[in-house]
């Protein structure tokens, strides 16, 4: 009698988010599910179960400056996990997915000033409400603007083209604890590969776990609206990444999510949640899924606002102004390639190659933690 294969039964969770399975076959009733938990059963971030849509560390001085001058009632209402907001914004069309009472949009339009835009797109009526409320007078008295660089748009993150968002118009693409609540999360990902013009980048905060979860929680309406039943698999987020094209996603920062309601962390068990910041580039034939070395080097310039003297790139990279790094192929085309190559100066081409670029590992900020790229 022959013996079961090991992997018999096994679903694969890659196949799961490519045919929009991972939250179940009913994508409609879990967008209902979001809109009501966001619409009318939070009514500020108090009423919140887990540490999943709260303050992430102190932001920037750029960025807690900006948020003074926001309006109570759109910080009242925010529900994200980080703080995706790159410095050096200025002049940028950025936008943010899942944008909520606006808190982020209204931080970007000062910090990308009256050349640059801003487009918050979400679904929920209560919370775009909010968000339209303040723009006038935040833009032209509070920020000094001749007219608002800010606007907001009803929509699903999945279908950006039903928003009216053309390819290639957008430089900069933030999120911030909002894409574990979609359905078909390979869709919000192909379609901002599409947005983004050449050397733009998708800089944003998500909740991931350190496992693939069980049905019984994906689908569990709190677990789901608190951003953890829609948490993925880490490493199934980079898979799915470069299958859409983002070959080489960069983690910016880590912090561990905790959940304080009894009953929900019965049913979670030993499952790990993370807040975690990803830096992805649409950087088209220049980034490779390994760290290849061709000889190159990098300086950063200290031209970046709030940035004087060095600048993070990512968890393992952080640029000292006036000093030359090697860096990999990847390194170099994410930052003399995109919309931060004004503030690098890059020597060398790819002409040569000289094997795979010897760095480590990037550091692990918790057992279990997501990796990425090696370099």
């Amino acid at each position: 009698m022959s013996r079961p294969l090991a992997a018999t039964g096994a679903v694969s969770g890659i196949s799961e988010l490519l045919e929009a399975q991972q939250l179940g076959k009913d994508q409609q009733g879990v967008l209902e599910s979001v809109k009501e938990y966001y619409g009318e059963v939070l009514t500020t971030s108090d009423d919140l179960k887990t540490s999943a849509c709260s303050g992430a560390g102190a932001p920037p001085p750029l960025v807690r400056d900006a948020l003074k001058r926001v309006p109570d009632q759109v910080k009242a209402k925010y529900y994200g996990c980080g703080s995706p907001f790159p410095m050096g914004i200025e002049g940028l069309h950025v936008l943010d997915l899942g944008s909520g009472s606006g808190r982020d949009c209204y931080v970007c339009a000062a910090l990308v000033g009256e050349r640059g835009s801003v487009t918050g797109v979400d679904m929920t009526q209560a919370q775009l409400a909010v968000a339209r409320k303040y723009v006038d007078e935040y833009c032209s008295q509070t920020l000094g603007y001749a007219a608002p660089n800010m606007r907001f748009v009803e929509g699903e993150i999945e279908y950006l083209d039903r928003a009216g968002v053309p390819d290639s118009s957008v430089d900069l693409v933030i999120s911030n604890c909002v894409i574990n609540l979609s359905p078909d999360k390979a869709r919000v990902l192909r379609e901002v590969y599409r947005v983004l013009a050449a050397g733009g980048e998708m800089h944003f905060s998500d909740v991931y776990c350190d496992r693939r979860l069980p049905a019984e929680v994906r689908t569990h309406p709190v677990l789901l609206g608190e951003g953890l039943g829609g948490a993925l698999y880490v490493e199934d987020f980079v898979r799915l990444c470069r299958q859409v094209g983002f070959l080489d996603p960069r983690t910016l920062s880590t912090r561990e999510i905790e959940v304080r309601d009894k009953e929900l962390m019965g049913l979670l068990g030993d499952a790990r949640f993370y807040s975690i910041t990803y830096r992805l580039f649409k950087l088209p034939e220049a980034i490779e899924t390994l760290c290849e070395d061709y000889g190159q080097a990098c300086k950063y310039k200290g031209t970046i606002p709030g940035a004087p003297h060095s600048y993070v790139l990512d968890d393992h990279h952080t640029f000292q102004a006036g000093k030359w790094y090697e860096v990999c192929g990847n390194t170099a085309a994410m930052v003399g390639d995109s919309w931060m190559g004004k503030h690098f100066e890059v020597v060398g081409d790819r002409s040569t190659h000289y094997g795979l670029f010897a760095c480590g590992p990037a550091p692990a900020a918790a057992p279990a933690a997501p990796g990425g790229a090696c370099c």
